[in-house]
């Protein structure tokens, strides 16, 4: 058998308050046509479908659509499970008409562990394969509170809950084994040894590293991971990666060659595991230097565009004095280039009166929760574990929210 692991799609998502839909419906086509020549037989989506809970309807109906097609494809099994941006009720809603097409969907932890145990079975209802399906467990999935607990006791008991969730579910799927087929598991989490384009939120406040290679059951032949936006296997475990993001979903992760897993089984054993590479769709790029280098370099850039989409750049010019109009200037400059110019920013570092750098944060460059612990921090002198208390009890509302929304 053969399946194809891809996470992290954030149908919907918008950089800088552009429209990517473009960008999402090439990437989709691709990824059709990737499973119609390689003969994929079951496809893994291991979280964030989309960007946000209450995603538009051309999100929607791009992942529906893209379902429906693989109705008439070589792959015969979905599994998708979701992520802490997606909705789970969202997700979850049209569950059962989806799993009478073989498209097993699970938005959220459920009260069974069973659910989240997919047994996939050939034309004849012979298992081929069992997936442990688990999607974001979010922290009332792995925890009960207690009164008096401090931060590392909790945050020991997240990752204790995440580890006996994986143990529990290779406890379900053992019997299996003599069966001779694969066990597979998937997950959205953060895994010791990952390494992130840029800053990512941790999904479980504490401890950066929610779980160790070491720590998923021997039992599972695979392990595919979302929720990292870099492709990568962790550590020296062969079988254990991160898919990654399908598009660049920043200028920060332009540097990262966008992949899909592509995994061969004879049996239960992996035979062969290829990474392959998905084609760029729109070109985002960073450019920072003085002004003369800044031109030159967006002149070399345009020269050598090849890309369905024209591409977006992110300028940041280097200076130490005013610049008057700078942003009119370059964009007057590259009106007859095949790029647009979508964040001007200018580097001009400055001395305080105590001689120290003043670091002004641009808000546009910091997420919501960043916003929130400046603010915290701004109201007195807190201790990291008083912060990560406060940012804990934010994230739980901001869940709630979501899901209230949804």
């Amino acid at each position: 058998m053969k399946i194809l692991h891809t996470s992290d799609w954030h149908l919907g998502q918008k950089l800088l308050q552009l429209d990517r839909h473009a960008e999402f419906v090439l990437a989709l086509d691709w990824l059709f046509t990737t499973v119609e020549k390689e003969a994929v037989d079951v496809l893994l989506v291991a979280g964030d479908i989309f960007d946000i809970g209450n995603p538009p309807n051309q999100a929607r109906q791009l992942y529906y659509n893209f379902l429906r097609r693989l109705l008439a494809s070589s792959c015969r099994h979905v599994v998708i499970t979701g992520g802490n941006h997606d909705s789970p009720a969202m997700l979850n809603a049209p569950r059962e008409l989806l799993q009478a097409f073989h498209i097993h969907v699970l938005g959220a932890a459920t009260d069974n562990l069973a659910d989240e145990l997919v047994v996939l079975r050939n034309v004849q209802g012979e298992p081929e394969m069992v997936i442990a399906a688990v999607p974001f467990l979010r922290d009332r999935d792995l925890r009960i509170s207690r009164a008096g607990e401090n931060q590392q006791e909790r945050t020991d008991r997240l990752q204790q809950g995440l580890t006996d969730h994986y143990q529990q579910l290779a406890e379900l799927a053992g019997p299996w084994q003599a069966n001779n087929i694969p066990i597979v598991a998937m997950g959205h989490l953060y895994a010791k040894g990952a390494v992130a384009a840029d800053k990512q939120d941790n999904i479980y406040v504490g401890n950066r590293e929610n779980m160790e290679a070491g720590q998923f059951p021997d039992l599972f032949s695979y392990v595919a991971l979302g929720h990292i936006h870099r492709a990568q296997k962790i550590g020296e475990a062969e079988h254990i990666r991160y898919a990654g993001s399908l598009v660049p979903l920043s200028f920060s992760e332009t540097k990262d060659e966008k992949l899909v897993n592509i995994v061969h089984f004879n049996g239960a054993a992996i035979t062969q595991i290829e990474a392959l590479a998905v084609p760029t769709f729109r070109r985002l790029k960073t450019i920072q230097g003085n002004l003369a280098h800044v031109e030159a370099s967006l002149e070399r850039f345009a020269a050598r565009d090849n890309e369905e989409l024209t591409p977006w750049v992110e300028v940041i010019v280097d200076t130490e004095s005013y610049q008057p109009q700078l942003d009119q200037l370059l964009r007057d400059f590259t009106a007859d280039m095949r790029l647009e110019l979508v964040k001007i920013r200018i580097n001009r570092p400055f001395e305080s009166l105590t001689t120290s750098v003043a670091d002004t944060p641009d808000l546009e460059f910091l997420d919501v929760e960043e916003v929130f612990q400046k603010k915290c921090t701004s109201q007195g002198d807190l201790d990291e574990a008083q912060l990560e208390e406060l940012t804990l009890t934010f994230r739980e509302l901001q869940n709630w929210m979501v899901e209230r929304i949804a």
